[in-house]
């Protein structure tokens, strides 16, 4: 029971107050003293022995200092210079393990506006892992932090959303950690990949056509912004979208509005966008390659995804994580020697090709033990294939009239290591393609045709 829960205490109202929260609450003193607790806090995080006068770092986070003195930031110190409301995002000791939590801390002042105590709001921000791989998306880096906290802080409105970042970053994720945690969260969530579409087919797949529109269009098709109506669109790969169907994504984007391929009606939708990209847009609207007035359209507020190089402190939370994920039957560890050979690895493909990588060594190791000498393997496998490319294309240039013969005696090989490992894939998954070609990074149409070829 709390100490300031009966009609005798001085800070009875104070504390009573906390109950008026939907989210856990407590009330703080400004010495960090933990004053009371409301009852969504004792139920998500425990009962505080508030007698025993706790700071709030000790309970949240084990610490015998404030966390702005032990590398963090801390919304109270905050407070106490700005004089408003602070957030910050944090990694709390609670009674599941490590979680990140989204703090809100509001400073309580006396009629001659001097601070007197603080009430600290707590939400638990599900899309992401700390410790454990029950979400998505895991890490407790800095970078990794500071991404997640500027998804919680843009979850909840409507604002057009930008992420940036390089190939196999895990944009695709956050895009959907976004919309999760919106107020659009039980409509869908509608992807379109941009990459690779023609003009007409980015009209069709974006839009919908009519039957007889075109040839091939024999019955009516429903687009991705009708079905995305009440929900999110997100659109991957914004940058490579054709410039000729950029004014018409804008109008959409601007009045809801549009047209299927072949119709002369005009249809409304309501979405929230998300769009993402690993091109340097900017320098594109100075190329003339991207419409300036969609460019700001668009990035209303940028994300950065972090490549994996810079979140090495994530590394063996995401190689748990991933071995867990990609081994329904087997539990596998990485000796230490192992990790050290991966962290000194640069990742150009980030954690899509980590995932790579482990899975290469499921396949080879022996045991469920996986040692350095297997991990070099891995990590050989795709400097040779990198070595089979360049080999051929230095071949093409030397020589316009043996560029066909060239190609022709370099790229079997590469093709044939792909082919083999994809054939590996599935006999490890029981032919399920698509989790294979999840696994791979590839659609399953390109799985399809790399396994026949």
């Amino acid at each position: 029971m709390d100490v300031f829960a009966s009609d005798a205490s001085p800070f009875y109202s104070l504390s009573h107050m906390l109950e008026g929260y939907d989210c856990p609450a407590i009330l703080v003193s400004v010495d960090y003293q933990i004053l009371a607790t409301n009852a969504h806090y004792r139920t998500e995080f425990g009962v505080v022995e508030v007698t025993n006068k706790p700071r709030c770092f000790e309970v949240s986070h084990g610490y015998a200092v404030p966390c702005d003195e032990a590398g963090e930031d801390c919304p109270l110190s905050a407070v106490q210079q700005t004089g408003h409301k602070e957030r910050v995002l944090h990694i709390h000791q609670t009674p599941r393990g490590k979680e990140h939590v989204d703090v809100e801390m509001l400073p309580i002042h006396d009629q001659q506006g001097e601070l007197l105590f603080f009430v600290e709001l707590l939400r638990a921000v599900s899309v992401a892992s700390a410790e454990n791989i029950t979400s998505a998306l895991v890490g407790s880096s800095k970078k990794f932090n500071q991404m997640l906290e500027k998804v919680t802080r843009v979850s909840r409105s409507e604002a057009s959303v930008l992420l940036l970042g390089e190939s196999g970053s895990g944009k695709e994720l956050v895009a959907h950690a976004i919309h999760q945690s919106s107020t659009r969260a039980n409509n869908a969530l509608v992807t379109l990949e941009c990459a690779g579409l023609t003009d007409s087919l980015f009209e069709s797949e974006l839009f919908g056509h009519v039957k007889g529109a075109f040839t091939g269009a024999n019955n009516h098709r429903v687009g991705l912004v009708e079905q995305a109506n009440g929900g999110t669109l997100f659109l991957d790969e914004i940058g490579d979208v054709p410039l000729s169907m950029q004014v018409k994504l804008l109008r959409l984007i601007e009045t809801g509005s549009f047209r299927p391929v072949g119709s002369s009606s005009v249809k409304h939708t309501d979405f929230r966008l998300v769009c993402a990209t690993h091109k340097n847009l900017l320098a594109m609207v100075e190329n003339g390659e991207f419409r300036q007035d969609l460019y700001y359209r668009i990035n209303v507020f940028p994300i950065y995804i972090p490549p994996l190089r810079e979140r090495q402190d994530d590394l063996p939370l995401l190689i748990s994580t991933l071995l867990t994920r990609l081994s329904e039957r087997k539990e596998y560890h990485l000796t230490d020697s192992a990790l050290q050979t991966l962290k000194q690895h640069n990742f150009p493909g980030n954690i899509r090709e980590l995932r790579n990588i482990l899975n290469r060594a499921i396949v080879l190791t022996d045991t469920n033990l996986i040692e350095r000498r297997t991990i070099e393997e891995c990590l050989t496998i795709d400097s040779e294939l990198s070595q089979s490319s360049s080999t051929a294309l230095l071949s093409s240039s030397a020589s316009r009239e043996n560029k066909t013969s060239n190609a022709q005696q370099d790229w079997p090989d590469l093709k044939t290591a792909e082919k083999n490992y994809l054939s590996d894939l599935m006999s490890q998954h029981q032919n399920d393609k698509a989790k294979v070609a999840a696994i791979a990074g590839i659609s399953l149409r390109s799985l399809y045709r790399k396994l026949e070829s």
